[in-house]
């Protein structure tokens, strides 16, 4: 299972998007507060880490996310069935990115607080490169397969 590259892909890229459940992903600074957006929701820094708003769609998104990661480890072999489940992927995490980038513009024009990017912004395009690296060596495991049926 895990000696295939490409399954060494998928589970570099599930670490690496589970990462996105424990960090900030970007920071709000107004004059009285500073927040941090998580996966749960938007939280005080300062202070008592008071929850501010929710975030539901991201919670759910990355946790549907990391769970067809982790399926799609385990097909191993269904290749047809692991290649389309990892295009699938590959958008939801488009969408994760695009989701933390629309709630830190949100917040950041309802609090009317200045907007920081943190690094794990990059993490969900890590995932995305390991993702086609992982579509591309299924594929060619798929290739390999076909032309050895055609020799027999």
């Amino acid at each position: 299972m895990i000696q295939r590259i490409q399954s060494l892909y998928l589970l570099v890229a599930l670490l690496v998007t589970g990462s996105l459940l424990f960090t900030n992903m970007l920071y709000l600074e107004t004059t009285t507060a500073s927040m941090a957006l998580r996966q749960n929701g938007l939280f005080e820094v300062t202070g008592n880490a008071d929850l501010i708003g929710r975030t539901m769609p991201l919670q759910l998104m990355l946790t549907v996310t990391l769970l067809l990661l982790l399926v799609t480890i385990f097909l191993f072999k269904k290749r047809q069935l692991q290649l389309r489940i990892c295009g699938i992927n590959l958008a939801m995490h488009a969408g994760l990115s695009v989701l933390i980038f629309y709630y830190g513009k949100h917040f950041s024009k309802l609090f009317n607080a200045e907007l920081s990017f943190n690094w794990p912004l990059v993490l969900p395009v890590v995932s995305i490169v390991l993702l086609l690296l992982a579509m591309r060596s299924i594929l060619s495991d798929e290739l390999l397969i076909k032309s050895i049926d055609r020799i027999r």
